[in-house]
């Protein structure tokens, strides 16, 4: 059973509204034993319409966090972590940005390719399907190669989430090389992956990444998975958790991980 949700936005992060404490009232209401607060900091995050601009206040953050954690210690942990949107243009800045303060956990994240999001149409229709879900992936291997300031990657297709053609399927065969670099690199510097269910909240027969991903991450000696909702607001928490346990255990998975000052500690699924 998965008691711990390890991405988590609220208030602090552009594209949420929720507060920190309604998130940590609902998660007690769950039953979750552990939460993860991993606020976005995108740093040279495009302008878009909505106005986002992913830059974290994190003193603000960090004050809030730890009085939460404070109230809130007898009934449910709460870590402090970080979601970092990384690009090839800024990964100087990020590395920087890791080092600042000591965080529990730090996802490395890829939201941003040559200036767009992939949630945004015009990623998909200058990069069609296969083409653009490739060069997200090129990305994360460029980034995997020269950042080792993270825990774990988050939603390695995070891409494939927002693929309109109704006709695309994913096969792991078709980015099998570039798909098996960053995996492997990814391993050979101790860190891990994280299974994210927003990729079923978005209708996605599989969490992200694709089972064939997974799978593959475990045949290759890859055992850190964290466990994610990627909730923006308290409904989204723990989204869909109770199909994990045999989901996992189907591809051979039998630990997930969390994290305390950045160290993994395996729990049983």
């Amino acid at each position: 059973m998965i008691k711990s949700d390890y991405h988590l936005h609220t208030s602090f992060s552009s594209d949420s509204t929720a507060s920190m404490e309604s998130m940590v009232q609902h998660g007690i209401a769950l039953g979750l034993q552990t939460l993860c607060f991993t606020e976005h900091h995108d740093i040279d995050y495009p302008e878009n319409p909505e106005g986002f601009d992913f830059l974290l206040d994190l003193p603000s953050y960090r004050q809030k966090l730890f009085e939460i954690k404070e109230k809130y210690e007898n009934q449910i942990e709460i870590n402090y972590g970080i979601e970092l949107g990384l690009m090839p243009t800024t990964l100087d800045a990020c590395t920087d940005f890791a080092r600042r303060d000591s965080f529990d956990f730090i996802i490395g994240s890829t939201h941003i390719v040559n200036q767009m999001d992939p949630y945004d149409s015009i990623y998909f229709e200058t990069y069609p399907s296969k083409s653009g879900l490739t060069k997200y992936l090129e990305d994360i291997l460029t980034n995997v190669s020269a950042f080792h300031d993270y825990c774990v990657y988050g939603h390695l297709d995070y891409a494939a989430r927002y693929i309109k053609d109704k006709n695309f399927q994913f096969h792991y065969q078709d980015y099998g090389d570039l798909i098996d670099e960053i995996l492997k690199k990814i391993i050979s510097d101790g860190k891990g992956i994280e299974v994210n269910t927003a990729g079923l909240k978005y209708g996605m027969s599989d969490p992200n990444p694709h089972h064939e991903i997974l799978s593959r991450y475990l045949e290759l000696g890859g055992e850190i998975i964290t466990i994610g909702s990627d909730g923006h607001c308290p409904e989204h928490m723990a989204y869909d958790f109770a199909v994990l346990p045999d989901f996992l255990k189907s591809l051979g998975f039998r630990y997930y991980t969390i994290f305390r000052h950045q160290k993994p500690e395996f729990l049983p699924i």
